[in-house]
């Protein structure tokens, strides 16, 4: 890689942590080519020069900054063996992501979403890369289990990311609600828990209720 390519790629990486910052700390109203630029450290054309627009600029922003999240945890991820441990990692990542300022910046790309077009799309991206490692997860740990044949991995996935992101929006008006939101989704882990802990015959009586059921829709 020669000199110019390496400062170049050194001042794209400066740029895209800077956009996230700015989102961060001083919101998508206050967010522009001259804030990306003071929190970075560079000359502000740059910006342009790099992405062409300050929009393009936040949506790559969005797309390396889930691409960063979602590496940190992949390894976490890969390990959950169960429903329950699922939840609980989810929790925890969830818990992280707030204290290093992540649930704020999704609350500001999604607000800005709705007068940034290219920022919806890239949002949307950025929760694909979290979707396919929770359906990752749902399909290795369903497969031994009586839900294993009639859940459907790809919906649980989104259905999974869409609580996690309301309860993070939901937060900032109700702590003690997102909270409890949490708590009921740990129990529902516990309740998910027990039927993995059913012995051969009782697991076998699960199946058969699901299949009645799933004829009867």
């Amino acid at each position: 890689m020669s000199p110019e390519t390496a400062k170049a790629q050194e001042t794209k990486a400066k740029l895209l942590q800077g956009a996230l910052r700015t989102l961060t700390e001083q919101g998508i109203a206050k967010t522009s080519a001259r804030t990306i630029a003071a929190t970075a450290g560079v000359n502000q054309a740059l910006v342009f020069y790099h992405f062409g627009s300050v929009d393009e600029l936040l949506a790559a922003a969005c797309r390396y900054g889930a691409e960063q999240s979602v590496s940190r945890y992949r390894d976490r991820l890969a390990a959950v063996s169960s429903l329950t441990e699922l939840l609980a990692v989810g929790r925890r990542i969830h818990e992280e992501e707030r204290a290093d300022g992540h649930v704020a910046l999704l609350g500001q790309l999604l607000a800005g979403a709705q007068t940034h077009a290219v920022l919806g799309p890239a949002t949307a991206a950025g929760l694909e890369l979290w979707i396919a490692e929770i359906e990752g997860v749902l399909t290795r740990v369903l497969a031994g289990t009586p839900l294993g044949e009639y859940a459907d991995p790809a919906g649980l996935a989104r259905a999974v990311a869409a609580s996690f992101v309301g309860i993070e929006l939901y937060e900032g008006a109700d702590a003690a609600g997102a909270t409890a939101a949490l708590d009921a989704l740990e129990q529902l882990g516990f309740l998910l828990g027990a039927l993995e802990e059913l012995g051969p015959v009782a697991q076998r009586a699960v199946r058969q209720y699901l299949r009645r059921a799933s004829a009867r829709r």
